[in-house]
């Protein structure tokens, strides 16, 4: 396998989720979006050693800080472009910092506590570290799966298809509580913020 082609980055939080990733670069999460025809994200599960997650307080996405000794099993994306770490880097905020890491594949993967993990190559990404106040930050460890059954709803946007057909209830819902996206949900101020930003380069694109 190939690891040269674009950028690389390990995902441990909500970007792990496809309908995520899909939104923050392509702007869209629909299988209709014709991107998804030409994209060449491809993605491997991937562990990054001597760092932990932590849930971040009364938010649905995770943090992660260098911690000796610990594991977190995450995602591996290659295929990434200048512009898609560009959008990636708007969604993330100030909490985090882009840094260079290197993670290893998982040539077969384990349960939830790592058991059963194989490792196969140790490859270079980038992923996004805590750099906010360590205080807004949980000792327990954020739950993937519980993100999916719980909250994704709030992040996918009204086009998503199936368990998210009500997502516009949900946002609706969502908006009389703290917003547990922080401006990252389907009509937070950082998603149009990058919706946008993208209908403007479309503008100059067609004008050229």
């Amino acid at each position: 396998m190939a690891h040269s082609e674009g950028r690389s980055a390990f995902f441990y939080g909500t970007l792990m989720a496809p309908q995520v990733l899909h939104r923050v670069c392509h702007g869209s999460s629909s299988p209709d979006n014709p991107i998804f025809a030409s994209h060449n994200l491809r993605t491997y599960p991937a562990v990054l050693h001597n760092h932990r997650r932590h849930r971040v307080r009364h938010a649905d996405y995770p943090a992660v800080l260098p911690h000796s000794g610990s594991t977190v099993r995450g995602t591996y994306v290659i295929g990434l472009t200048d512009a898609d770490m560009w959008r990636l880097d708007i969604f993330e905020g100030s909490e985090y910092e882009r840094r260079h890491v290197k993670v290893r594949l998982l040539t077969q993967v384990g349960d939830e506590c790592g058991e059963g993990n194989l490792e196969g190559d140790e490859v270079n990404a980038e992923t996004y570290i805590w750099i906010a106040d360590a205080s807004e930050l949980d000792d327990r460890e954020w739950d993937f799966a519980e993100f999916q059954r719980e909250k994704m709803k709030f992040w996918v946007g009204a086009e998503s298809e199936g368990e998210y057909a009500e997502v516009e209830d949900a946002v609706a819902a969502s908006e009389a509580q703290q917003d547990g996206t922080r401006g990252r949900g389907a009509n937070g101020h950082i998603t149009n913020a990058l919706a946008a930003q993208q209908k403007e380069d479309e503008v100059v694109k067609n004008a050229v």
